[in-house]
């Protein structure tokens, strides 16, 4: 037999309260009895009755499990692939410590959120690159989420059409499953939305196309910062000055829009990355199949209606210990 809640600080509290409460009343019932020459022991059988119906309370409580039942089990889910900048810009500190390290540890608990959803990582700058592919494992993921670093892809500008050229490829390579409607996809785009590349729109269009929402999150300040380079330097622009990297949400706000996604900021003053996981969790996954699987059959409802018929005859059974 199995149990269906562990043991818990709760039971030994409850057991230990009633019996304070019991013995305290055993010894009030008699030291009234007392003066009247009156015997308080008739109370005992009672006693054992009250200790058994607790003690299956308790144990219903618990939740006893013997044999296995079959029950069917729907299984459903989404895709969500995460994009994530590893431009040198992201490691800008005007969203402190950087933006990048900022949103490393808000991606480790949006990844936490969807343990039923199939995710996978994608990184880029000039490039793109498959970082994870679609996984259930959270453990992999979020291992593959603390590595992230700049230096992790070519030093290149931002072209915001690479990761979604090769999410485009990935999603067409998704196999289907056999009687099912594609499943649904997320995207999450983190950025700081500067884009260096050439034209974005038929790679806007084909995604479109595709069914997935782009859920697009900017990372900076519209003030911005230099961004530091190895030796204490900062990176410098064409013409020999340090250049200052800013958010700039125009395209991926656009990005969003175009494809029913929503645009949320991560600024030095403004977390909206909350408001990013409940859109996701709106994303209805699609049903995939509905399988049988063998559980434990919890019989908590033996005991309990036991404990209960019990606690009745202690009702309708009374013992008068002190007699006029």
């Amino acid at each position: 037999m199995n149990w269906a809640f562990p043991l818990s600080w709760t039971e030994p509290t409850a057991a230990l309260i009633f019996l304070g409460l019991y013995v305290g009343y055993a010894l009030r019932t008699r030291r009234l009895a007392l003066p009247l020459r009156q015997k308080a022991w008739r109370l005992g059988w009672k006693l054992g009755l009250r200790l058994l119906y607790f003690a299956l309370f308790l144990i219903a409580l618990r939740g006893p499990a013997y044999g296995v039942t079959q029950q069917p089990v729907r299984t459903s889910g989404k895709d969500v692939w995460l994009l994530v900048d590893l431009s040198r810009s992201m490691n800008a500190p005007d969203v402190a410590p950087t933006r990048l390290s900022k949103a490393k540890a808000e991606l480790t608990a949006l990844i936490s959120r969807f343990q039923a959803d199939r995710i996978g990582l994608i990184v880029f700058a000039a490039d793109a690159f498959v970082q994870c592919p679609l996984t259930y494992d959270q453990g992999a993921l979020q291992l593959f989420v603390n590595t992230l670093q700049t230096e992790l892809v070519p030093v290149g500008t931002t072209d915001l059409a690479a990761p979604l050229n090769l999410l485009l490829t990935r999603i067409a390579a998704t196999p289907p499953v056999a009687g099912s409607p594609p499943r649904a996809t997320a995207v999450v785009l983190i950025s700081d939305g500067e884009d260096f590349g050439e034209t974005i729109e038929p790679t806007l269009r084909e995604l479109t196309r595709s069914g997935a929402r782009l859920f697009a999150m900017g990372v900076g300040t519209l003030e911005g910062s230099r961004v530091p380079r190895e030796g204490g330097r900062f990176v410098r622009d064409a013409q020999g000055r340090d250049a200052v990297s800013k958010l700039a949400p125009l395209m991926l706000r656009r990005l969003a829009e175009q494809t029913n996604g929503q645009y949320f900021e991560l600024t030095d003053r403004r977390n909206e990355f909350p408001l990013l996981v409940n859109a996701l969790n709106r994303v209805e996954g699609q049903a995939e199949q509905v399988r049988t699987v063998s559980v434990a059959d919890n019989r908590y409802r033996y005991p309990l209606l036991l404990a209960l018929a019990l606690l009745l005859l202690d009702v309708i059974l009374t013992v008068k210990v002190i007699r006029p």
